[in-house]
């Protein structure tokens, strides 16, 4: 099938084209594995992930953000379908399952990673709030949590017992889609609240709402973010560039210019310091930012910056408000059908595949 529609691209991009002007593609990625629940899409496995490289290197153009970030410097023409690929926030997955298959097909990448993140034993804390919430498990009927100094309270009910079988029935539910429980809204909730407050105020609550399910502390390895030593051997080799996330993660047109100030140039400094050479890159969490927050990742130091927001790169386009395609865990075939639709401007065949 991915051959076959390999063919169709190559014959399609032989044909006159009724848009003008040579754009670029960013593809945003965060995981390659397989997670027991997904409910923001963030993993590709990597079979599909294998998949998405063949596709690309045979169809599309792979380069570096260095390069597309140089040539908009310069105000040079792009080159024609060109793909960078990103990834973000910086799990030990990149290294472990990412790493080795761009190595494979020789494909090259960039990987974001939150400086102040990496080495620590927590699961991310979007990832946490996953096993207490959406994991089979007993919560209060009546649950109560002080978050950022407001008491907020949720009755569950039924959902207050998490079965097994009820979590399979529902482990493809995505944040975005409508709560199917008590249990994915008061998860919904619990996201929007703690991820504008910093990071320790995050994991108190945690702690809290971790004694309220009397759940253990978790193992999370599969989950966790990449160690010290695992960030240093992820920016070895040729094929891959480090860029960097802020510190904590946090939505920055959220905070005050100080403390966005911080985050940004905090982050690059950290990953000088642990890499050893200069970090040029930056991606906004969240796609969160605002005029002021471009402007000092700018005067940081950085050549660019990456958003989330959909849309093609072209000459024009501001290098610190990069656009990107958010991908998910799409078969090849699929992925060839959406480049075409973005490179081409063809009608899709088949439902989204994306979302962003």
């Amino acid at each position: 099938m991915i051959r076959r529609w390999i063919g169709r691209l190559r014959r399609t991009a032989r044909q006159p084209r009724p848009r003008s002007g040579k754009r670029a593609l960013i593809l945003l990625y965060h995981r390659v594995a397989e997670p027991r629940s997904d409910p923001w899409s963030l993993a590709v496995t990597p079979h599909r992930f294998a998949e998405h490289l063949e596709v690309l290197r045979r169809y599309a153009r792979p380069i570096r953000l260095r390069e597309l970030s140089q040539l908009l410097l310069d105000g040079t023409n792009l080159p024609d379908r060109s793909v960078v690929i990103t990834f973000d926030d910086g799990y030990a997955d990149n290294l472990h399952n990412a790493k080795p298959l761009l190595e494979r097909y020789n494909v090259p990448a960039t990987f974001f990673l939150a400086s102040g993140l990496i080495g620590q034993e927590q699961a991310f804390w979007w990832d946490e709030l996953d096993r207490l919430l959406l994991q089979p498990g007993v919560l209060p009927e009546s649950l109560s949590l002080s978050v950022d100094g407001s008491t907020y309270r949720w009755e569950l009910g039924e959902a207050a017992y998490y079965s097994e079988e009820a979590f399979q029935s529902h482990r493809c539910w995505r944040a975005w889609e409508e709560a199917p429980s008590s249990r994915h809204s008061l998860y919904y909730s619990l996201w929007e609240l703690l991820r504008p407050i910093t990071e320790g105020q995050r994991r108190r609550v945690l702690r809290e709402l971790r004694e309220l399910a009397g759940a253990e502390p978790a193992d999370r390895t599969s989950q966790r973010p990449l160690s010290l030593e695992e960030a240093v051997t992820l920016a070895q080799g040729e094929l891959v560039d480090v860029g960097a996330h802020t510190v904590t993660h946090p939505p920055l047109s959220a905070l005050p210019l100080a403390s966005q100030r911080d985050e940004i140039v905090g982050s690059k400094a950290q990953l000088e310091e642990l890499l050893d050479h200069p970090v040029a890159g930056f991606s906004y969490p969240h796609g969160s930012l605002s005029l002021e927050t471009a402007s000092m990742v700018r005067e940081a130091g950085f050549a660019c910056a990456c958003a989330t927001r959909g849309g093609l790169v072209k000459r024009s386009t501001d290098p610190f408000r990069l656009p990107r395609k958010n991908i998910e865990d799409l078969d090849g075939d699929k992925l060839a059908r959406q480049l075409s639709e973005w490179f081409d401007g063809r009608p899709k065949r088949g439902g989204s595949i994306t979302s962003e």
